[in-house]
C-alpha cells in the first residue's frame, strides 16, 4: 500500500523536539532544534520520519506514493492563532482616532462604543453576509501561515444572534476543513447590553439559556468570558463553569487585562486551558499559572493598539509558565490580523529568545485549544506544518514586513 508523502530536501527543518519534552516552558535557543537539508516522511495523520531521506527503510520506502521537492523551502511546525474575534459587522476606525486623540477604551465603551458598538452592526447583518466577509479574512490570515485559528462568538449579545455566530464559526469550519482547522468558542459572555441592570442578570437570561440552545447542535468547542470590572466578575465566571461542567465543555478566560482581579488565578483553580491577556495580572497570579496546566495567553496586539502597558511576559516565561502569543484580531481593541507580525514585533519587548517565540506561536499555542497532538515536527505527531519560501529561518522573524508564507500545491492535494 503506498500511503506515504516525502517531504525531501527541506533547507531548514524547526522540529520544536526539546521544547515539546520540555512542555513548552523554560526554553533555551537551542530547543528549536533545526535540522539543515533534511526530509520528512509522513501519512496523512502522522509524521514518520524526520532526517536524511537515506535512512528511511525499504519497508518505508515502498509505501512512498508521493516525493516533494522542496528545494529552496524551510518548513516550522503550523502557526496557530489560538485566540480571534473575527466575525463582526463594521469597523471602529472612528473610535481608534479618538483613543489617539486622548479617550481612553473605557470611555468609549461608556459613550455607546467599543464592544456594544460592534454587537449592532453585527446584528444588522445576516448569516450569509458574515460567512461571506469571514471566508476572505480567514483567506488572507492563511497566507501569512497560519493553519489553525479559533474564533470566537460574542458581537451578538441575544440568544438568537449568537446562536447564528456560533453556527457561522461551524460552518466555517466545514467550509475548510481539514486545510485550515478552525475551532469553536462560545463567548456571549462578552459584554453586557445597557438593557440589563448587571452582568449576573443579562449572564442568566441570555448567556446560559444560549450555551445550553447551543450545546445541543454538538458544534462549541469551547467557553469563553470576559472577567473584567464593568464586564463579568468572579461570581459570574464560576456560575458559567457550573454550567459549562454539566454540560462537558472546557472554558478559557480574558483575564486581569485592565486590572488585576484574580482571573489567572481562577483559571488556575478551574483548571481553565487558557487565561487571555494578562497584561495586569500580579506576582501571585503568575506564580499560580508556573505551576498550572494553563497557557498564559498574550495579546501583545492588543497593548500596541490601545496604547496600554504590555504584559510582564519575561516574568512568566522566567517563573516557567506556558506562554503562547495570539492576535486577538478584532475591530476595536487590535484590528491586525497577522500574527507573525504581531509575535515579531512583541519579542525584542518581551525579551523572547528564538525558540519561546516560535514555540508561543505554534505548541504553546495549540495546547491553549487542547491540540496536543500538533506544534512539534516530531515522530507520532500530527503533520501540521507551515512553509516557507526561505533557505534561514531567521529570515522570518527579522524581515517584519515581508511575508515569506507560502503554500505548497502538491503536499496540499495530498492532504487535503
Amino acid at each position: 500500500m503506498r500511503d506515504l508523502i516525502l517531504l525531501e530536501n527541506l533547507e531548514s527543518i524547526m522540529t520544536l523536539g526539546p521544547a515539546h519534552r520540555k512542555d513548552g516552558r523554560n526554553l533555551n535557543a537551542d530547543d528549536l532544534a533545526i535540522i539543515k537539508k533534511s526530509s520528512i516522511l509522513c501519512s496523512k495523520n502522522e509524521i514518520i520520519h524526520i532526517g536524511a531521506k537515506e535512512s528511511i527503510d525499504q519497508q518505508l520506502q515502498d509505501r512512498i506514493k508521493k516525493r516533494v521537492d522542496l528545494t529552496g523551502y524551510s518548513v516550522t511546525p503550523e502557526i496557530t492563532d489560538s485566540h480571534t474575534h473575527l466575525i463582526f459587522g463594521g469597523n471602529r476606525s472612528d473610535e481608534y482616532t479618538m483613543r489617539l486623540n486622548g479617550a481612553s477604551y473605557e470611555e468609549i465603551a461608556l459613550n455607546g462604543g467599543g464592544i456594544n458598538h460592534t454587537c449592532e452592526h453585527t446584528n444588522q447583518k445576516n448569516e450569509e453576509d458574515l460567512f461571506i466577509d469571514s471566508v476572505k479574512k480567514i483567506e488572507k490570515i492563511s497566507k501569512y501561515g497560519v493553519g489553525t485559528i479559533e474564533i470566537k462568538s460574542g458581537y451578538g449579545l441575544n440568544v438568537k444572534k449568537e446562536i447564528e455566530l456560533t453556527k457561522v464559526i461551524n460552518r466555517l469550519k466545514n467550509h475548510f476543513s481539514p486545510r485550515i482547522q478552525i475551532i469553536n468558542t462560545f463567548m456571549a459572555a462578552h459584554a453586557i447590553p445597557k438593557k440589563y441592570s448587571n452582568s449576573n442578570q443579562y449572564l442568566r437570561e441570555v448567556c446560559i439559556p444560549c450555551l445550553h440552545e447551543a450545546s445541543k447542535l454538538n458544534i462549541i468547542d469551547f467557553v469563553d468570558i470576559f472577567h473584567e470590572e464593568g464586564y463579568f466578575d468572579e461570581r459570574d465566571v464560576r456560575e458559567l463553569h457550573r454550567e459549562c461542567q454539566k454540560l462537558n465543555l472546557k472554558m478559557r478566560i480574558h483575564a486581569d487585562e485592565f486590572c488585576d482581579n484574580k482571573g489567572a488565578l481562577i483559571a488556575d483553580e478551574l483548571n481553565f486551558l487558557s487565561a487571555d491577556h494578562l497584561l495586569a495580572i500580579s506576582d501571585e497570579g503568575i506564580k499560580s499559572l508556573a505551576n498550572s496546566k494553563t497557557v498564559a495567553t498574550l495579546l501583545p496586539g492588543t497593548g500596541y493598539f490601545l496604547g496600554k502597558k504590555q504584559a510582564p511576559a519575561r516574568k512568566l516565561l522566567d517563573a516557567g509558565c506556558k506562554v503562547a502569543v495570539a492576535s486577538d484580531y478584532n475591530p476595536g481593541s487590535c484590528h491586525i490580523d497577522n500574527l507573525l507580525l504581531i509575535a515579531n514585533l512583541a519579542a525584542p519587548n518581551y525579551k523572547m529568545n528564538q525558540a519561546e517565540l516560535w514555540a508561543s506561536i505554534t505548541l504553546n499555542s495549540a495546547h491553549a485549544l487542547g491540540l496536543y497532538n500538533q506544534g512539534a515536527i516530531i515522530k507520532g505527531l500530527k503533520p501540521r506544518f507551515s512553509f516557507f519560501k526561505t533557505s534561514n529561518l531567521n529570515e522570518i522573524t527579522y524581515s517584519w514586513t515581508e511575508n515569506y508564507a507560502e503554500g505548497v500545491e502538491e503536499v496540499d492535494q495530498f492532504f487535503f
